[in-house]
C-alpha cells in the first residue's frame, strides 16, 4: 500500500484535489479530522484538542488501511497537526511526530488566494507565510520524503497527479 500526505497550509487545494483524486484515481482518502473537529466544537483550541485530532485522524486512518488499497491519500496527518501546535503554541509535543508516516509528502504552497469558511485561522500574507514555512520544518524536521505543489489550480492537479504517478510506478 502507498500512501501520499497532503500537507502544507490553510486553504491551498488540499481538501479539493484529495477528494478529485480520490475520485479520479478509485482510491480512498482520508479526510482531515480536525476541520470536522472544528466545526463540532468551534476553534477555541487548546493543545489538549489537537492531541485529540491526531488521535482522531489516526483512527480514521488505520480505517481506511484495514481495506488494505493500493494507494490511499491523506488530506493531513499528524506533522500537519504539529504544525498548528507551532503555530498556535510555539511547541510541537514530541509525541506528535511518533505517529506512523506517509510514503511521500506533498507540501502546498500558499500562492492562490485565501478563502474564509469558518474554520480557517491564517489568512493575511505574513500569517500565510509564517505557516507554510512552519509547515514545511515538520517535514524537515521529519526527515520525510516531499515535493512541492504550487502554481494556479491546474498546474496543482497536474503536479499532484505526476507525484502520484511517478510513485506508483515504482512500487
Amino acid at each position: 500500500m502507498i500512501t501520499v500526505c497532503f500537507h502544507g497550509a490553510e486553504s491551498t487545494g488540499k481538501s479539493v484535489l484529495a477528494g478529485q483524486l480520490s475520485r479520479e484515481l478509485g482510491c480512498p482518502w482520508v479526510p482531515e479530522y480536525g476541520r470536522t473537529y472544528c466545526e463540532e466544537h468551534g476553534t477555541d483550541l487548546a493543545m489538549d484538542d489537537l492531541l485529540g485530532i491526531a488521535e482522531g485522524q489516526q483512527a480514521a486512518v488505520r480505517m481506511a488501511m484495514a481495506r488494505r488499497p493500493s494507494l490511499l491519500i491523506l488530506d493531513t496527518d499528524q506533522l500537519m497537526t504539529a504544525a498548528w501546535a507551532e503555530m498556535l503554541f510555539d511547541a510541537a509535543p514530541e509525541q506528535l511526530l511518533n505517529y506512523p508516516r506517509a510514503d511521500l509528502y506533498l507540501l502546498f504552497e500558499p500562492d492562490v488566494p485565501w478563502v474564509a469558511d469558518g474554520t480557517r485561522f491564517f489568512g493575511t500574507a505574513q500569517e500565510r507565510t509564517r505557516f507554510a514555512a512552519i509547515a514545511e520544518a515538520m517535514l524537515v524536521r521529519a526527515r520525510v520524503p516531499f515535493g512541492r505543489i504550487s502554481g494556479n489550480w491546474d498546474a496543482r492537479l497536474a503536479s499532484v497527479q505526476a507525484a502520484i504517478g511517478a510513485l506508483t510506478a515504482q512500487a
